[in-house]
């Protein structure tokens, strides 16, 4: 394949970011239709999956499709859902030609979407920027493959590690653009889980709150082992879904939320958070942001649950009497530490962003 397809391919991933956090349980497909060197129509995944990317490119284009060759950044469906197959979408515009970048891993689909458009006579080639697209919907492959979603600890603290100072004061110690892109990072994931101690002792309302940046259906998801929440929190006063991941046996028929009733962690401390994401999971989670507190952290981190970091770091030293970020997980080897590769290193404003990935084991 030419340079001129991986251009191209590069557009319909940028098309496809646009649909992070915004398509689950679907994942987040763009489409880019060339006919004559010209680009005759665009398209992504539009909000809660339906229409999908390749559906919306081919009404863009009209009778330009035919003839023309689709560049779609995930395998087309072949089943029938809510609307037709995208394969039969495709076959009847008359496109002459498609270039894949990933092949779709749900057992519906799984290379039989490529094998009906070459058998109406449709060339296809697959494979183009094949990682980046993995990168991009790495939350709907894990929950394909292992029934989770993708999981991203964000943390904000100070150079030692630190979210408040010994008298609790936390406000605010990363800047106001290293906290717009923390709200950014919520805008692309489908929920947002925090322990009900951050929700105790900071009451956040825990939305996306940018100018501009389209409305998205942010979950809100709390662990809440012993159902301590009060219904009078500020995020139960902001539209959209809560769920509420409590001990089983506990019941809050106060609160206005949909309640996950989950069993213990192996510690019995807390509630069991493999548990927890395949409750997430199958109720069509595909990426979720954790943003606290220490000891839920800790608890993702000792069962090898996080996939990714979000590190903010402010250019200040709060010292050992302050709160720490992740709470004691008892490693007392370095071997068993989980271990993580950078993957970026980025200035915001006048604090700095560490993006990495679980190495794994």
């Amino acid at each position: 394949m030419s340079s001129v397809d991986e251009a191209h391919m590069r557009s319909a991933l940028s098309l496809a970011a646009r649909g992070l956090g915004n398509t689950w349980p679907n994942p987040t497909v763009g489409c880019v239709i060339v006919k004559d060197g010209r680009v005759v129509g665009r398209g992504w995944t539009a909000p809660g999956g339906r229409p999908h990317g390749e559906t919306e490119a081919l009404k863009r284009a009209g009778a330009a499709a035919r003839g023309a060759t689709a560049y779609v950044t995930l395998e087309p469906c072949c089943h029938w859902g809510r609307t037709p197959p995208c394969t039969d979408a495709l076959i009847a515009a008359g496109v002459s030609r498609v270039v894949v970048a990933l092949r779709d891993p749900d057992p519906r689909v799984d290379g039989e979407g490529l094998r009906r458009l070459r058998a109406a006579g449709i060339t296809v080639d697959e494979g183009l920027l094949e990682a980046e697209a993995a990168v991009l919907n790495a939350g709907f492959l894990k929950r394909q493959a292992k029934g989770l979603p993708l999981v991203t600890l964000k943390l904000a603290t100070s150079l030692d590690g630190r979210i408040a100072t010994a008298s609790g004061e936390s406000r605010w110690i990363t800047g106001p653009a290293a906290r717009r892109h923390g709200h950014a990072l919520r805008g692309r994931h489908d929920a947002i889980l925090v322990g009900s101690g951050t929700v105790l002792a900071d009451d956040p309302d825990l939305t996306c709150r940018i100018p501009g940046f389209s409305p998205r259906p942010l979950v809100r998801v709390v662990a809440d082992a012993r159902g301590r929440v009060s219904p009078a929190a500020r995020l139960f006063g902001v539209e959209g879904p809560v769920w509420i991941a409590v001990g089983e046996g506990i019941a809050r028929p106060d609160l206005p939320a949909e309640l996950l009733p989950l069993p213990p962690s192996d510690s019995g401390e807390g509630l069991d958070p493999t548990a927890l994401l395949r409750a997430l999971a199958e109720r069509g989670i595909t990426r979720v942001l954790l943003e606290g507190g220490g000891r839920l952290a800790a608890a993702f981190l000792t069962a090898g649950l996080i996939d990714r970091l979000a590190w903010f770091h402010a250019a200040r030293v709060i010292g050992g009497d302050g709160l720490p970020a992740i709470a004691a997980m008892g490693f007392l080897r370095l071997e068993a530490a989980p271990k993580f590769r950078r993957s970026a290193a980025i200035p915001v404003g006048e604090d700095w962003l560490t993006e990495a990935v679980l190495q794994e084991s």
